[in-house]
């Protein structure tokens, strides 16, 4: 069976396994490439699940046409679109981009291709089990099983497919560890390429919040069994939170290391400082699990000093690392386009860009939206006072489609196309229908955030129930006059899901159909002169890079100006009624 999966469309190897990739020059091992493919067509299904489902929510929350009954199950259908798109459709990408950022990077085969094949396996069958316990979940309880917080009755079955899953992750990850300890054991004192850096930490990260996963659902799983009598719901839930949020945080340097790898490969970018970009990444390692606190700041149990610590002091810590990653990726976009003499004046070298490339095109748009949409609006919410405007409203749903939307998904839209041309070497079936994924889900799914965080904070819509424009069932509060926002948002949501089904239209099409790509059509993708070595042909000092600093300016502007409105409209009463 997985000679057959894997095989599709194999590539030409000598006798070694290897071949050299006309793209990037990297010398690439049959073993690694097979297994970049397996988990990323996984991937894709993961997305066209929870992309189906994605299309029922969207249809239910847009009240005018109500999919789906106050008691037809909508929590069923969100949690089968959260769990497929936040988890299952990353998870599975996030196992690729090691795979590529490990031996791929380093030109080394995959070891342990086994333990590989034994985690995708495990993955899979994790996966299944979710889907199938949320699904059928009995007696006609709509238990959320999305946070599955306990005492709420979830099937054990549930908790035991998570585990499950999770376990399948680590194994997973494994052969990407080995391949890094191998090469340090080689060269020790050597240093990793950045890509191969980015996807270490990246590993680190997971395996914290793959532990507190396993922590939180095995403590579940065993109180279900009846193993023990009780749970405490306060330690459930700050252990949930731990994979819950930090699932995010693996997507966060997940999607980073991607944009120093796409940046560079079809956007001619060196990168700008790498001692700077390294201790940004080694800050995370210490500080962005933190921002799971925002979760728990209603919660009674936690002392003021841990939620001021943890929003403030420490958070900090994980957006001045975001800020440093804001300011080398552009600026090693500007210097490598400036050097080779590509566009002039304050922004010559981004408009010169190849804007009819996907790839970099998703990519682009990744960073912009991710920054100005995902991570702006995460650092108000992870304020500790500011929480309080957004805390389970719908404004933290825009947030977290923002961030997992508009910046992860993004951003693997681009690696997916990329790995369509240099891996299985297909041409696009219509390379006009891959042109618009970008272009119309960051423009579709970006006015979506906005207005989903604006009706959360401006009106108090709720986030967890199907209904709440007409009334909130049991109450007499009415938030019709969130209404006409509503019927903007429904349309928007609706074509983001269109553009989604586009995205997978022309990937399994191109990979089952597409022609097979050419040396020309090879070189089409490398930005103009090639690629250079990260520091660039001259020294990076002697580069202007003052259209990122401008950049960075409006940036800045935009977060002071949305920083201070929100503590404005912290002192005002939710117009409730109005």
């Amino acid at each position: 069976m997985f000679g057959k999966i894997t095989g599709l469309l194999a590539n030409d190897y000598d006798e070694d396994g290897f071949r050299t990739c006309s793209v990037t020059g990297l010398d690439i091992h049959r073993s690694a490439e097979v297994h970049v493919k397996l988990f990323g067509l996984t991937a894709l299904v993961a997305l066209m699940i929870g992309g189906s489902f994605a299309f029922t929510v969207a249809m239910t929350r847009w009240e005018t046409i109500g999919l789906i009954g106050e008691f037809g199950g909508y929590y069923r259908h969100l949690s089968m679109h959260a769990w497929n798109i936040l988890i299952f459709w990353m998870v599975f990408m996030e196992i690729a981009v090691l795979y590529v950022g490990g031996p791929i990077v380093l030109g080394r085969k995959l070891p342990l291709t086994k333990v590989a094949k034994a985690g995708w396996a495990i993955m899979v069958a994790g996966a299944l089990s979710v889907n199938y316990f949320i699904w059928t979940l009995s007696g006609g309880s709509d238990a959320p099983l999305l946070t599955a917080y306990v005492p709420l009755d979830v099937p054990l079955g549930f908790y035991i497919g998570a585990v499950v899953f999770l376990v399948g992750a680590t194994i997973a990850a494994l052969p990407f560890l080995v391949s890094i300890i191998l090469e340090k054991r080689e060269d020790w004192n050597g240093t990793l390429p950045l890509v191969a850096f980015g996807a270490f930490v990246t590993f680190v990260i997971a395996v914290q919040a793959i532990l507190g996963g396993i922590a939180a659902f095995s403590y579940a799983a065993i109180w279900q069994m009846g193993i023990i009598d009780s749970i405490n719901a306060g330690v459930y839930r700050q252990l949930y939170w731990i994979v819950g949020h930090g699932t995010q945080q693996i997507n966060l340097l997940a999607m980073i290391t991607v944009w120093y790898f796409l940046t560079h490969v079809v956007g001619g970018a060196v990168v700008a400082s790498e001692k700077v970009s390294r201790t940004a990444f080694i800050m995370y390692m210490f500080f962005i699990n933190l921002g799971a606190a925002h979760h728990l700041m209603v919660d009674p149990g936690l002392s003021a000093g841990w939620r001021i610590f943890n929003t403030s002091y420490a958070f900090y810590g994980a957006a001045f690392a975001s800020m440093i990653h804001a300011f080398a990726i552009p600026a090693g976009l500007e210097a490598g386009r400036r050097q080779r003499g590509l566009g002039g004046g304050l922004f010559g070298w981004l408009t010169s860009a190849p804007w009819k490339n996907p790839i970099f095109v998703s990519t682009i748009f990744s960073i912009i939206l991710f920054g100005f949409l995902g991570g702006i609006t995460g650092v108000l919410m992870g304020q500790m006072q500011l929480n309080m405007t957004w805390h389970n409203t719908y404004a933290t749903v825009g947030h977290f489609h923002a961030t997992v939307a508009l910046g992860t998904t993004l951003a693997f839209f681009g690696l997916v196309f990329f790995l369509i041309k240099t891996m299985f070497r297909r041409n696009f079936i219509s390379s006009r229908l891959a042109l618009v994924v970008p272009y119309g889900y960051a423009a579709a799914m970006g006015l979506a955030s906005l207005l989903m965080v604006y009706i959360g904070i401006l009106y108090g819509v709720p986030r967890r129930t199907s209904q709440v424009v007409t009334n909130i069932i049991g109450s007499e509060f009415s938030l019709s006059a969130a209404q006409p926002l509503f019927m903007i948002l429904g349309p928007m949501t609706l074509l983001a899901i269109i553009v989604g089904a586009v995205f997978v239209l022309v990937s399994v099409g191109s990979v089952l159909f597409g022609s097979r790509t050419t040396k020309e059509d090879s070189q089409a993708l490398l930005p103009q002169g090639g690629l250079v070595p990260d520091g660039g042909v001259d020294p990076i000092h002697k580069t202007e890079m003052r259209g990122t600093f401008a950049l960075c300016l409006i940036f800045m502007a935009t977060f002071v100006a949305l920083y201070l409105l929100n503590w404005f409209l912290l002192t005002r009463l939710w117009s409730i009624g109005a």
